[in-house]
C-alpha cells in the first residue's frame, strides 16, 4: 500500500482581494486543518510544504492574469516536487490554497505520464480573461491545464496541453450563466453540471470517467476538489457562494468510488478559507467526512 503524504502548497495567488486591502486567508489551510485533527485522522508518513511567493493584485498585462509570472514560477517548484512523490511509493494528499494549484500539480502529471482529471467544483473554471470577473486563476485552472490562454501559464515548458480535454470529467458545476457554460460545452470535457450529476447518477459517472481510464491506457487519474462543491448551508468559507450543492452522503459516495479505484494517484483540497469559518463551525464536519471517505477508500483497496 502506497504511504499517504500530505503536500502543502498555500498559494493565495490565483484570487483577488475580497476586501480592499486584505488578502484571501486560503493560505492558511494547511495549518487550520491541522488544528481540526485532519492531519491526525489521515497519519501522513511525511509532511512536504512548499511555500508560495508573495500575494499580490498584480494584473499581467500580457496574459490578462493576475501574478502570472509568480504562478508559473510556483507551478515549476510544485511539478518539480509533485513529480518525486507520484513517481514514487506515496499517495499525496495536497492542501491548498486557490484552485491555482492545480496548474503545478497538472504540470507534475503531465511530466510523469498519461493522466486523467476528475474535477469536482461547483464552478467549471473553463474560463479565459474575458469571461473571468476577476482576472484571477483560480477560476481559470481548468482552462489553462486543458491548453488554453496564454503560454505563460498554458504552455510552461512547452508541456501544454497538461491534460488532455477529452481526459477530464468536470464535475458539479452550478453556475448556468449561459455564456459561462458555453465556453465548456464547447470544450471535449466530459461536462455533468450539478443537475445532470444527480438525473444520471453518481455510479454511472465515475463508472464512464473510470471506464475511459481504462480504455486509454492511462497511467492513472488526479482529483480535485474544492469544497465549494458542497452544499452552501454545509460549506459557506468560500469565496463565491452559490446556493445548492453536494450534501456529504453524496460527497462521500464520490470520493469513495474514486479513491479505492487503484489508477487514482492522488487529490487535491482548495478553497477552503479559514478567515470565513473563525468559529470552526464548518470545518469539523468536512475534516470527518473527508478523512473518514479517504481512510475506507484506502481500507478497500491497494492503493
Amino acid at each position: 500500500m502506497k504511504e499517504v503524504c500530505i503536500v502543502e502548497f498555500p498559494s493565495n495567488l490565483g484570487l483577488r482581494e475580497a476586501t480592499p486591502g486584505i488578502e484571501p486567508g486560503v493560505w492558511k489551510l494547511p495549518g487550520w486543518l491541522k488544528k481540526h485533527g485532519f492531519y491526525d485522522l489521515l497519519r501522513p508518513g511525511t509532511v512536504y510544504a512548499l511555500r508560495p511567493p508573495p500575494y499580490s493584485m498584480h494584473l499581467d498585462s500580457a496574459s490578462g492574469v493576475r501574478n502570472a509570472d509568480a504562478i508559473a514560477g510556483y507551478a515549476r517548484q510544485q511539478a518539480a516536487l509533485l513529480e518525486e512523490i507520484i513517481t514514487s511509493i506515496h499517495f499525496p494528499v495536497v492542501i491548498g490554497g486557490d484552485c491555482s494549484i492545480l496548474i503545478g500539480n497538472a504540470l507534475a502529471l503531465r511530466k510523469s505520464g498519461r493522466y486523467a482529471l476528475f474535477f469536482l467544483d461547483g464552478h467549471t473554471d473553463f474560463a479565459g480573461p474575458g469571461l473571468s470577473q476577476t482576472g484571477g486563476a483560480a477560476g481559470m485552472d481548468l482552462a489553462i491545464v486543458t491548453g488554453q490562454g496564454h503560454e505563460k501559464l498554458a504552455n510552461i515548458d512547452g508541456m501544454a496541453p497538461y491534460i488532455p480535454e477529452d481526459w477530464v470529467w468536470c464535475v458539479g458545476n452550478r453556475d448556468y450563466d449561459a455564456a459561462y457554460v458555453k465556453a465548456i460545452e464547447s470544450s471535449r470535457v466530459n461536462y455533468f453540471d450539478l443537475e445532470t450529476l444527480m438525473r444520471v447518477g453518481i455510479d454511472h459517472c465515475i463508472t464512464c470517467f473510470l471506464d475511459m481510464v481504462k480504455e486509454q491506457q492511462l497511467d492513472g487519474f488526479w482529483v480535485h476538489l474544492d469544497v465549494d462543491v458542497l452544499n452552501d448551508v454545509l460549506m459557506p468559507a468560500v469565496d463565491s457562494r452559490q446556493e445548492g450543492g453536494l450534501n456529504y452522503a453524496e460527497l462521500d459516495a464520490l470520493l469513495q468510488m474514486l479513491l479505492s479505484h487503484p489508477k487514482a494517484v492522488g487529490i487535491e483540497i482548495t478553497i477552503l478559507d479559514p478567515d470565513l469559518d473563525p468559529a470552526g463551525q464548518h470545518t469539523p464536519q468536512f475534516v470527518h467526512h473527508f478523512c473518514k471517505a479517504f481512510n475506507s477508500a484506502r481500507a478497500s483497496t491497494d492503493l
